[in-house]
């Protein structure tokens, strides 16, 4: 008989683990071998337990799923990630596939589906919500490599903060230079992000010299 699939909880409601480790523990072939309430504590916790399959949330206090994700994965390659998230908008879809996400799942899903795609991760198979399936199909079929520009999504106040993100400055910073509120700058960076599919602040600053955007005097 093979060895079961260890599989790590990632969330910070209680209820959603255990609720989640309860049906998993019930399954002959999948063992939950780590809970953890944070970010933080999951980037530990990988390390003694090196676990199959991790089961991730995104919005979490401390680092968020993603930049966790991309931590496991620089820890323990051969750990699967599957995001089970309750957001399907872009800014939280490609940062999280890029990061290193084999599959995203919402919170909607049925348990029996839940259990099928962490089979199917721990074989290295992806499995994701019709909704994002049909995001990325999106997002492939409207791509044209050889005359798009990267920037075009975005708007002129949004190339802006960017520029100005490239340049080093903080969130208060922008918003002090653009007379705008504090929250406005952080909806033009989450704007950013998902449109040019980055993963945070810094990347979008590399990406904006990189193409140009901004130079050096």
């Amino acid at each position: 008989m093979p060895d079961p699939i260890t599989v790590m909880i990632v969330d910070d409601h209680e209820m959603v683990r255990q609720g989640a480790a309860g049906y998993l523990e019930a399954q002959p072939d999948i063992t939950v071998v780590a809970q953890a309430e944070s970010g933080e504590q999951a980037v530990a916790l990988v390390q003694d337990h090196v676990p199959d399959v991790v089961l991730m949330d995104l919005v979490m206090p401390g680092i968020d799923g993603v930049e966790t994700t991309r931590r496991i994965k620089d820890i323990s390659p051969r750990t699967h990630i599957i995001v089970l998230t309750s957001y399907h908008q872009d800014e939280f879809i490609f940062p999280a596939l890029q990061a290193g996400a084999i599959s995203y799942l919402l919170k909607d899903v049925k348990a029996a589906e839940l259990v099928e795609a962490i089979r199917r991760a721990a074989s290295g198979e992806a499995t994701l919500h019709p909704r994002v399936a049909a995001r990325l199909v999106k997002e492939f079929q409207s791509e044209d490599l050889t005359t798009a520009s990267p920037f075009s999504l975005l708007t002129d106040r949004e190339m802006e903060v960017l520029k100005l993100i490239a340049k080093g400055m903080t969130n208060t910073m922008i918003a002090d230079e653009l007379v705008i509120s504090l929250g406005t700058v952080k909806g033009h960076v989450s704007n950013i992000l998902g449109k040019l599919h980055l993963a945070d602040r810094t990347q979008a600053a590399v990406y904006a010299w990189q193409q140009g955007i901004v130079r050096r005097e």
